[in-house]
């Protein structure tokens, strides 16, 4: 008994080689020491809870408020790939990417009008309005761009595809302005650019127009110097009509020409259209010549222009280029007017479910959720000074 309380028996052992752990080592946690503990600094951590309550509260309100405003619309739907093909590769020529990689990320209509208000030149096009430089308080355009796109937000709702544009700022005037200018601006980009066929069509005929107005308004330039020089006012007879026979057969023999470059955008050689209007320039250009050169007999008994005398041969070609380039304009002004129309009829209108609203509520910052933040943490900080004070105390004199 004597060697037995001499020698205690060693601790049982647990799978072989490892000792056994009673749960009452120095190392485990006495919760009912640590509620003494907290109790016994419970001013102490009344006070660090107070403190950070008046820093958050200071904070919330010190911070200036910003506002939110909101609008809505919905994107017109694509009729066909080709129209969204039409649109990917104009948007990529502003924001700077390849049309491939647009398509790639294209998943709705509502992606196509997205990556445009996200675009430089929409964000460029703010900044100037609103002189976004001087509110920002920033010395570079590019940087003033960058911000209001940090301001700026875009969402496209998953089942109903509707747009949702906001915009934050400090100012909720200022909000409600500029949200409404991204729809203002959208509308404008939407008809400037190309997003059918038909508006193809449109900007060929267009641009054609304009060309042909510059072209007749040198002929009738030179057609006055020819009257200046010669004294001819006008021919008369039989050289009127074969002025009116020519310039109406040049006339028509462009005005195909124009019609068939612009098929040719979407059509291939062999389309029986393209065919016919092959054949029929050929036609005119025979009878052109026939009737430019003399040979045979021009409709209703007309002299050849070839044989008139040298003075009035000369008011006759420069009238004549009066004539053709009138006749010309008409037509291409018939056909620019019918793109008009089918681009009308197609135009891929955006559809503004809300505008922007004034808000009267500020977005940022959540100051209830900011004093509620510094209670939590002023308590536990509290908490954690009081649990760890004493050690950080033993620890500092045992460096001493």
């Amino acid at each position: 008994m004597i060697e037995e309380l001499q020698h205690p028996a060693e601790a049982p052992v647990v799978g072989g080689n490892e000792p056994f752990v009673s749960p009452l080592e120095p190392n485990s946690i006495d919760a009912v020491a640590l509620m003494q503990k907290l109790r016994r600094n419970a001013r102490t951590i009344l006070v660090f809870t107070v403190v950070a309550f008046a820093v958050a509260v200071a904070a919330a309100y010190l911070i200036p408020p910003r506002y939110t405003s909101k609008a809505s619309f919905i994107p017109p739907t694509t009729s066909s790939s080709s129209t969204a093909s039409a649109l990917a590769g104009q948007l990529a020529q502003i924001s700077g990417l390849g049309a491939g990689s647009l398509m790639g990320g294209i998943k709705s209509p509502g992606d196509l009008y997205v990556g445009i208000l996200k675009s430089r030149s929409v964000r460029s096009n703010l900044v100037k309005r609103f002189d976004l430089k001087s509110v920002y308080h920033l010395k570079k355009e590019s940087e003033a761009e960058k911000r209001l796109a940090s301001n700026s937000d875009f969402d496209i709702g998953l089942k109903d595809s509707i747009v949702t544009i906001s915009v934050t700022d400090k100012s909720a005037a200022r909000a409600q302005d500029v949200t409404n200018a991204y729809l203002d601006v959208l509308r404008e980009t939407n008809g400037r650019l190309a997003l059918s066929e038909a508006s193809q069509r449109r900007l060929f005929f267009e641009q054609q127009l304009a060309k042909e107005k510059d072209d007749l308004a040198d002929a009738e330039v030179e057609l006055k110097k020819t009257q200046e020089t010669s004294g001819l006012i006008a021919p008369g007879g039989q050289t009127a009509s074969e002025i009116q026979i020519i310039a109406e057969t040049r006339a028509q023999i462009a005005a195909r020409q124009v019609e068939m470059s612009s098929l040719r955008q979407s059509a291939t050689e062999q389309n029986p259209q393209l065919i016919r209007l092959q054949s029929e320039i050929a036609d005119l250009q025979g009878q052109l010549s026939r009737l430019q050169t003399g040979s045979g007999k021009s409709e209703g008994g007309a002299i050849p222009t070839a044989k008139l005398p040298a003075l009035a041969l000369d008011y006759v070609r420069k009238s004549r280029e009066v004539k053709y380039h009138e006749f010309l304009f008409e037509m291409l002004s018939r056909q620019y007017e019918a793109a008009r129309f089918d681009e009308a009829r197609e135009a891929p209108l955006l559809q503004v479910l809300d505008i922007a609203s004034y808000p009267d509520a500020k977005s940022f910052p959540p100051r209830m959720l900011i004093m509620l933040g510094g209670l939590i943490l002023g308590c536990l900080a509290g908490s954690g000074w009081a649990l760890l004070h004493d050690r950080f105390a033993a620890l500092l004199a045992s460096f001493k």
